[in-house]
């Protein structure tokens, strides 16, 4: 599935392209974004990078992923998506932000702007997401985007051979507030 590009008041969220492998490897590569994401390995290559870029661009993938980039420069900054689930009408929402790029309230921005996709454009039913317990700054941003805490999945995920419990958020489309 092709992503169209979003903008929002900071971020311009595009699809990805060849000239995202080298920032893709140096932030995506970061051992703590690899630590605080269920999907990201370490270390993360070039070649991770360019098959990622490949599979984004091929388009048969039941997902829609962005990069995120800032509108003031274009600078690479993250990544965003859904990954779809056409029979039932809902998506996983997944994000991931440089280590520069935390703290200041581009996460927020992003999953903002593709909830909003998936609800208004895709008509969605329902979106969720998780994080690893341990990765507070990402509940923070399900919740600032109105999404609600459904529960922990305990032991869920071994990541780097330790088991990690997930914090699971929801939201239908009939929950969002005009």
């Amino acid at each position: 599935m092709n992503s169209p590009t979003l903008t929002t008041a900071r971020l311009i969220l595009r699809p990805y392209a060849l000239s995202d492998v080298a920032p893709l490897v140096r932030l995506a590569g970061a051992r703590e974004v690899a630590a605080t994401t269920l999907r990201i390995p370490h270390p993360y290559t070039e070649q991770d990078a360019k098959d990622f870029i490949a599979k984004c661009q091929a388009s048969t993938e039941p997902e829609t992923r962005f990069a995120i980039t800032r509108r003031t420069d274009g600078q690479f900054c993250g990544g965003v998506g859904l990954r779809l689930d056409a029979e039932h009408h809902h998506a996983e929402l997944g994000y991931w932000l440089g280590v520069p790029f935390w703290g200041v309230g581009y996460a927020t921005e992003a999953a903002r702007a593709v909830l909003d996709y998936g609800f208004d454009v895709l008509n969605l039913h329902r979106i969720y997401a998780s994080h690893v317990a341990h990765n507070v700054a990402s509940g923070g941003v399900l919740r600032k985007i109105s999404m609600r805490y459904e529960g922990c999945l305990r032991g869920h995920i071994c990541k780097w051979d330790t088991f990690h419990d997930l914090e699971c958020y929801g939201l239908l489309k009939a929950d969002r507030v005009a």
